[in-house]
């Protein structure tokens, strides 16, 4: 294989470019994410049920649902969370690895077993079901500096101008408003008026449905039409209700006497919010705080920056006095994270580098290993879309690590080659007998490697899915570097090798010292080496002071599972006791 490559180095050097560009197209369409997908996927189910309490969810809408769902494939466990605003959210946790949309397909086939036995107002409004992150990627704030606008036409405003903007950002899942984000007809009745006029909320309601909703009146003049009629005309009837004031008017009930009974005479109609159970602030103003989550999958950054340049260009259309704010960006702490990792792979590759110049103490070898260490490195992305593997923080410090290792390759075959350079073979002749005598090697190291990492991709749970692609990242480098010292690196040396002149002046007389020195610390090494072969108690003793040190200071040292980083930000959660515990006492 070796002698195909030195003989036609055009093509060994053709198959690292193609290498090269694979990695670096794989490179732009890669998620970018702080650590590997390690949540497991969770499917989100929200109902509403008007008017019903946390103990009437429960019973008439979660408990349903729940056995119904109970053992859907692949599920974990499932969460219920019942408002007494007549919400409920029911969140279904798979098995990581699972895939998302089989999930959520699964998940929609148990509901609509339990559908027949949910409430008719549950069906009405509708469940929907959404691929969830569970914490928010951005929130973005939408304010008034000056205190022009409340909160609720801040929410408002909000719903119909920014939401399906965000939305339609690629990669942005979900958009929630948090606080009071949309108008509604709020109707406060006035119980004591309906008990002395015998009417019930019931009663309210009905006239209320029939009275506020679209009536399609037809045409006049449609087809068929008599003779001489030559204009259709549509015909619009008042539809639904929209001021307080047309609400106050409608007819509840009509007395014996012809007289009316109308809402504004049992009930305070009022324009309002739809839900009074949040409300948003930022810097202690009012605002409407849009929480927008990441879809599963898709690059972090580039959604983050998408949402951003959306906010920017949505900001122009802002009435005066209304401004916008990143109030939390959860990208921050994932794009310092990459940028000091790839400084640190910056920094390794010049070490690299440094060291190898310092020891080959030759400008044409220490070419090979920057030429070949760069192929490998990049080359190790191509194969990350087909394992799903995204660009973050283990991945890229498995590169890091990956580099002592590769360069380890071509090192060997330009040792090689310079060995019998020296004796007077030509570089291609000299090329030619290395290859012999280190392929073999080169490939066993290359296997011994690998499978010192592979075992790791075949774990299971969340720990075998975070080490996976530290592992795989160093096993796949490692291959493509042997395959780069059997193909790239001796068609490398037989063109750019030649027999090594001494060097002269201050680089001479350093270099010269180097080696001076270097060969007492190596002769020390040996008899030092020689001591502890002889002296096998000795070796057995310090390993084992070794063994004991590391188990006492690994028992010492506190344990997380990955470790704890300053984001940024945080949240803070308060709960009240609960009302039944408090003692209420009427102040006068």
């Amino acid at each position: 294989m070796a002698g195909f490559f030195i003989n036609r180095p055009i093509v060994a050097i053709v198959i690292s470019i193609v290498i090269v560009l694979g990695g670096l197209v794989a490179m732009s369409g890669l998620p970018i994410a702080q650590f590997p997908d390690l949540v497991p996927p969770l499917i989100q189910i929200q109902g509403q049920y008007p008017g019903a309490d946390a103990l009437t969810i429960e019973q008439s809408v979660a408990t349903p649902i729940e056995q119904q769902m109970n053992g859907v494939e692949d599920s974990l466990y499932i969460q219920s969370v019942n408002a007494s605003d007549g919400t409920v959210t029911e969140r279904v946790t798979f098995d990581v690895g699972t895939d998302r949309n089989s999930d959520q397909v699964n998940a929609q086939n148990r509901v609509s077993q339990a559908a027949p036995s949910l409430p008719p107002e549950v069906n009405q409004f509708g469940l929907t079901y959404r691929k969830t992150q569970g914490v928010p990627m951005m929130l973005v704030a939408l304010y008034s500096p000056k205190g022009t606008y409340p909160g609720l036409f801040l929410g408002n405003y909000a719903l119909i101008n920014v939401n399906d903007a965000i939305y339609r950002v690629p990669g942005v899942g979900q958009v929630v408003n948090f606080g009071a984000s949309e108008y509604a007809m709020r109707i406060w009745l006035k119980s004591d008026q309906l008990a002395k006029l015998g009417l019930t909320v019931a009663d309210v309601q009905k006239a209320v449905q029939a009275q506020s909703t679209v009536n399609p009146a037809g045409q006049i003049g449609a087809e068929p039409a008599p003779a001489g009629q030559e204009f259709t005309y549509s015909v619009r009837a008042q539809g639904r209700l929209s001021t307080p004031e047309e609400f106050s008017n409608i007819v509840v009930r009509i007395n014996p006497d012809a007289s009316t009974v109308r809402l504004g005479d049992v009930a305070r109609v009022q324009l309002g919010a739809l839900s009074y159970k949040q409300i948003g602030r930022f810097n202690g103003q009012p605002a409407a705080v849009i929480g927008i989550f990441q879809a599963p999958g898709s690059n972090a950054l580039a959604v983050a920056k998408g949402v951003r340049a959306a906010m920017a260009k949505i900001e122009g259309t802002f009435p005066e006095d209304m401004k916008y704010a990143i109030a939390v960006d959860t990208t921050a702490p994932v794009t310092e994270g990459i940028r000091e990792i790839l400084i640190t792979l910056l920094e390794a590759m010049l070490l690299v580098v440094l060291v190898v110049f310092l020891f080959l103490q030759n400008w044409r070898a220490t070419l090979i290993p920057i030429i070949a260490v760069p192929v490998s490195l990049i080359g190790t992305f191509a194969l990350f879309p087909l394992l799903g593997f995204s660009i973050n923080t283990l991945s890229l410090f498995g590169l890091v690590l990956a580099i002592g290792l590769v360069v380890d390759d071509a090192i060997v075959v330009v040792e090689a080659v310079e060995h019998h350079i020296e004796r007077g073979l030509t570089p291609r002749a000299a090329t030619i007998q290395a290859m012999k005598e280190v392929a073999g090697p080169v490939i066993a190291i290359a296997l011994i490697l690998s499978s010192v990492f592979l075992p790791v991709a075949f774990m299971g749970g969340i720990q075998g899915r975070l080490n996976r692609q530290f592992a795989v990242t160093i096993a796949v480098s490692v291959l493509i570097s042997a395959f780069n010292a059997l193909s790239l690196s001796p068609a490398l040396s037989a063109m750019l090798l030649r027999p090594r002149k001494k060097s002269t002046g201050p680089l001479g007389r350093f270099f010269g010292a180097f080696n001076r020195g270097f060969d007492r610390f190596t002769g020390g090494y040996v008899k030092t080496s020689a001591l502890l072969i002889r002296k096998a108690v000795i070796t057995i003793a310090i390993l084992a002071a070794f063994a004991i040190f590391a188990g006492v200071l690994g028992k010492k040292l506190p344990s997380s599972f990955v470790p704890d980083e300053d984001q940024g930000y945080f949240f803070l959660n308060v709960q009240l006791p609960d009302a039944s515990s408090l003692q209420l006492t009427d102040v006068v």
